[in-house]
């Protein structure tokens, strides 16, 4: 076995009084003041996350993802910045992946999968739900694909 990778932290930048549980997995990211990461997290490089924000257990935040302030990322949500639109994987061809962003006050439920979308400020995404288009309207959305159930 001369392949094993150790789970661990490198090249973070972080904030004041972040918080973050065993184990994880965070490199090459910018974490601001006041963040809670979970167990069982990975942050990819070149994400930003914003100050007052929490990320519960199990959760992905792939490469290039951007997550405003005071958002809340529930269990076991997934970013995804590959979509395969040439029916196999991108690989390191950066330039076939697409990006999330996600504005201030923005909480996504449980198991939600976010897919290279921008989300404006103050949206609610339901657990479960498959987001594939950006959200431009405060609200609540929810299901597969995320569909707008009511403005906030």
């Amino acid at each position: 076995m001369e392949n094993i990778k150790k789970i661990d932290i490198v090249d973070t930048k972080f904030g004041k009084s972040v918080t973050i549980v065993n184990p994880v997995n965070i490199y090459g990211s910018e974490i601001g003041d006041n963040v809670f990461v979970g167990p069982f997290v990975e942050i990819q490089k070149d994400t930003f996350i914003g100050s007052n924000t929490k990320i519960q257990s199990h959760s992905f935040i792939c490469e290039g993802a951007v997550i405003g302030e005071n958002c809340f990322i529930g269990h076991g949500v997934m970013f995804v910045n590959d979509l395969f639109k040439s029916g196999n994987p991108a690989g390191g061809n950066k330039k076939k992946w697409v990006k999330s962003v996600l504005g201030r006050n923005v909480s996504v439920g449980s198991n939600a999968t976010i897919v290279g979308v921008s989300i404006c400020d103050n949206v609610v995404i339901g657990a479960g739900s498959v987001v594939t288009k950006s959200i431009y309207e405060p609200g609540i959305y929810a299901g597969n694909p995320a569909k707008l159930l009511r403005s906030i």
